[in-house]
């Protein structure tokens, strides 16, 4: 399979990550998960509201701190205690753009400024001249105009303020971007044109992404492969294509069963499949997460392991 020769950019291992450690009321909000994202690729975080997504995205920056595991980028670990000149380097490498573009800008701040801080944070530039020309590129790049930048964020659409989240994140040069629900806040019709300005930065600057979204509908447009997660843990892994012709998993096909269809007949004729955990008979067998082949993985017991493969290599499509 292609992957292999593919160089991983991050690496998640055994993560863990627990909030209120230790009292009554601790809660694990990701359990024990694993997963490789390769260098130039989009790897899709996926999941409904409250599974963990975005508590993944903020242990990778480290916002959130790891119980358990480790997270390692271009083979340095990340994740527990950093020198200050590490911790520089993997700021400027990683960036995020967030879900909510209104709360992310700094309402004082012009337009220009917020774009130029992380360039004035790290002197990214030589001269005056030089962050300015920096900061112009990437607003007309973004689809800005030359007098957005001594506005404020007020002054802009929610399409236009994640614009300014997008510039101000690439203007670093990073290598690397998570992408936090970044067009789950905007409407459609704009969806698709910040969609198409993540793939080109993607292409023209090597850029890696993680994207998390809870709609596969959306993913299916811009992901190399996709990580379904559920209530903090991995329930299957796939290549995009792979994972749209075989969902294995049932709470993989209760998220493929809630994409809206766009013929309103087929629409009203679709069946929604609801994913009950109960489903699950774990007493005796030990559920993991497992390659099946195919570079696709499913979390299940050995028995249901075995009924995903027969289900995926059984069909004469080889």
């Amino acid at each position: 399979m292609e992957n292999t020769e593919k160089k991983v950019l991050l690496s998640i291992q055994n993560l863990d990550v627990v909030f209120n450690k230790g009292k009554k009321n601790a809660f694990k909000a990701v359990d024990n998960v694993s997963f490789d994202i390769y260098k130039g690729e989009t790897l899709s975080l996926v999941g409904e509201s409250g599974s963990g997504k975005t508590t993944i995205g903020r242990a990778i920056i480290r916002i959130n701190p790891c119980s358990a595991g480790s997270i390692y980028y271009d083979g340095k670990k990340i994740s527990g205690k950093l020198s200050k000149a590490e911790d520089k380097e993997v700021i400027r490498k990683i960036q995020m753009i967030f879900q909510d573009p209104a709360a992310s800008l700094n309402e004082r701040a012009t337009i220009e400024y917020i774009i130029s801080e992380g360039l004035i944070n790290f002197h990214l530039y030589k001269d005056e001249k030089e962050r300015m020309a920096k900061v112009e590129k990437i607003t007309e790049e973004v689809g800005l105009l030359p007098e957005h930048l001594t506005r404020y964020p007020h002054e802009f659409s929610g399409g236009q303020r994640q614009r300014v989240g997008l510039a101000r994140s690439v203007v670093m040069e990073p290598e690397f971007i998570i992408a936090d629900e970044p067009i789950s806040a905007l409407d459609v019709s704009i969806r698709a044109q910040v969609l198409n300005l993540l793939k080109k930065f993607q292409q023209e600057r090597g850029l890696t992404y993680l994207f998390i979204a809870h709609d596969l509908s959306i993913v299916r447009f811009i992901s190399d492969r996709i990580v379904v997660i559920y209530k903090g843990r991995i329930m299957e892994i796939a290549e995009t294509e792979e994972l749209f012709h075989y969902p294995l998993h049932p709470y993989t096909k209760s998220l493929m069963s809630a994409i809206p269809v766009p013929d309103p007949i087929i629409e009203k004729r679709k069946k929604l499949f609801v994913y009950d955990p109960a489903m699950h008979d774990y007493e005796n067998e030990k559920p993991e997460l497992v390659d099946i082949g195919n570079g696709h993985f499913v979390f299940g017991s050995q028995s249901e392991i075995e009924k995903y493969k027969a289900v995926r290599f059984g069909r004469n499509d080889k």
